[in-house]
């Protein structure tokens, strides 16, 4: 065999043999004698090659032309439209493909459209595609100029597979995932170029694998105010985009939420309250020490705007997190536990840092206690970790099984923060008294507030200050109570409570 037969043996292309030969003839007289044959056969097949990708993940809109595997996912049906000045009706028919790297939509044209929609191309088939990719409706879509089988080329996804969550990636399309609705947010509406008005909503899904913003559009729209917090959902034909640097699922017309029965995990992470920093974007869970009331107040717009203030504490330490928008009417109470994520850490009120929930935050009420322990799956029961690594529900309240419910179903209680309620509760000593003066030891005190914790201590805040409280009465998470009783060794020793 020859040189040029080697090359041509290497390449990966559709042009025929005799045509590329062809072409290495015209390249050497081109280059006027510069170069031999072999010479340019090697030019050509650089040439023949520049285009090619290694995977799908690697294609970006803009880009001239490119030649990649995919496998055949779903096929869909033939469309008929009206093309301008002409007589004919164009066709056109898209499917879904994907590698190991990701999905897109390939869109076949006129001819190779009837071809398929005859029954030439199957789902699982491996094509060799040459074509145009471009920013589609729904993400990534190639233009095919040309598409033939390739027998022997193999491609390891499956058809009809659903994904997870962190196996998603820009650009993908006919996305189906599973995931638990964690948060909803209200329809806002918008202007189009057109004049037409858009209509737009998000919920925030989360599964085994973490959690994503799924952006819902026009007629979509309705479904975040007809899903609850808690539902699992089943998103269809949705598609991958990129907003502020994180990746966010979209359904349009041509998807669906529907709601299943199955079972679907959310294994929550969380970082330490106490290892947070200003200005970073972070995670942070616990039970919820007080809620203050919300409040309104007028934007330089003129309009209206309202904010509410709650108070989280894990095992590491506690922050104030400012609930702005529709988040503020969240049913938070004392007591709650709460997973708070996407907030941005601030400098708050006398350089303490505070945590703002905004527009793209997530608020969720955690019905059960579930395991919050850093590090994601794996860090729940069972698993041996200090404080400053376990920012969890599990260590603040002995291990999750002996909390107290809301509804009133109490067992028996442990020491919270084993043993560390100066780290964890009532940092420091002479806490201050109701009216703002100092307590002194053995000093009759009397105070009201939320119990934030229960066991030995009993935990009370009333908005401004905890107190930790001796007592053998048996008290309940968000109860409201007033003690009276002797402050020794920055312990409040009660007589009565009541």
């Amino acid at each position: 065999m020859g040189a040029i037969e080697d090359i041509y043996e290497d390449l990966e292309t559709d042009v025929p043999e005799e045509e590329f030969r062809e072409a290495v003839e015209e390249k050497v007289e081109q280059m006027g004698g510069l170069a031999d044959e072999e010479t340019a056969a090697m030019l050509l097949a650089h040439e023949l090659n520049e285009n090619e990708v290694n995977a799908i993940a690697d294609i970006e809109p803009g880009m001239d032309e490119v030649k990649f595997l995919a496998k055949v996912m779903a096929i869909g049906d033939l469309k008929t439209f009206e093309r301008d000045d002409e007589d004919e009706d164009g066709r056109v028919i898209n499917v879904e493909a994907a590698d190991e790297s990701g999905s897109l939509r390939l869109a076949f044209w006129d001819g190779q459209a009837v071809d398929i929609d005859e029954g030439q191309l199957e789902v699982g088939d491996v094509l060799r595609v040459k074509g145009r990719p471009k920013d589609g409706y729904n993400g990534l879509e190639v233009s095919v100029d040309k598409a033939e089988p390739d027998e022997d080329a193999t491609i390891d996804v499956e058809p009809g597979a659903g994904s997870s969550i962190d196996a998603l990636t820009m650009g993908q399309s006919d996305v189906t995932l599973r995931g638990l609705v964690l948060d909803t947010d209200s329809i806002r509406t918008f202007d189009r170029d057109d004049g037409s008005e858009g209509r737009v909503s998000n919920l925030t899904l989360g599964d085994e694998t973490g959690r994503i913003r799924v952006t819902l559009w026009d007629d979509r729209a309705d479904r975040a105010e007809e899903l609850d917090a808690g539902a699992a959902v089943e998103v269809i034909d949705g598609y991958v985009r990129e907003r502020d640097g994180s990746l966010e699922l979209h359904v349009g017309d041509q998807g669906a939420v529907d709601e299943v029965e199955d079972d679907v995990a959310f294994e929550p992470d969380a970082d330490p309250i106490a290892e947070v920093e200003l200005e970073e974007t972070a995670d942070i869970a616990g039970v919820v020490r007080s809620a203050d009331p919300k409040r309104t107040f007028d934007r330089d717009d003129g309009s209206e705007g309202q904010v509410r203030n709650v108070r989280i504490q894990d095992a590491t330490g506690d922050i104030r997190v400012a609930l702005w928008g529709d988040k503020a009417d969240k049913d938070i109470a004392p007591g709650d536990e709460v997973l708070a994520a996407d907030v941005e850490i601030q400098d708050g009120w006398q350089d303490d840092k505070e945590a703002s929930a905004s527009w793209n935050s997530t608020i969720v009420v955690l019905d059960d206690g579930a395991d919050l322990a850093t590090g994601g799956a794996g860090g729940g029961a069972g698993t041996e970790t200090t404080d400053a690594e376990h920012a969890g529900l599990s260590s603040f309240g002995g291990g999750g099984d002996d909390t107290d419910d809301r509804s009133g179903n109490e067992t028996d209680d442990t020491d919270a923060s084993s043993g560390d309620e100066t780290a964890a509760v009532s940092a420091g000593t002479g806490e201050t008294s109701p009216d703002g003066g100092a307590q002194s030891a053995g000093q009759q005190v009397e105070f009201t507030g939320t119990v934030v914790q229960t066991g030995d201590p009993v935990v009370l805040d009333d908005g401004e200050q905890t107190m930790s409280v001796e007592t053998g009465e048996r008290v309940q998470l968000g109860q409201e109570v007033t003690v009276r009783g002797e402050l020794r060794d920055d312990r409040l020793h009660a007589e009565d409570v009541f």
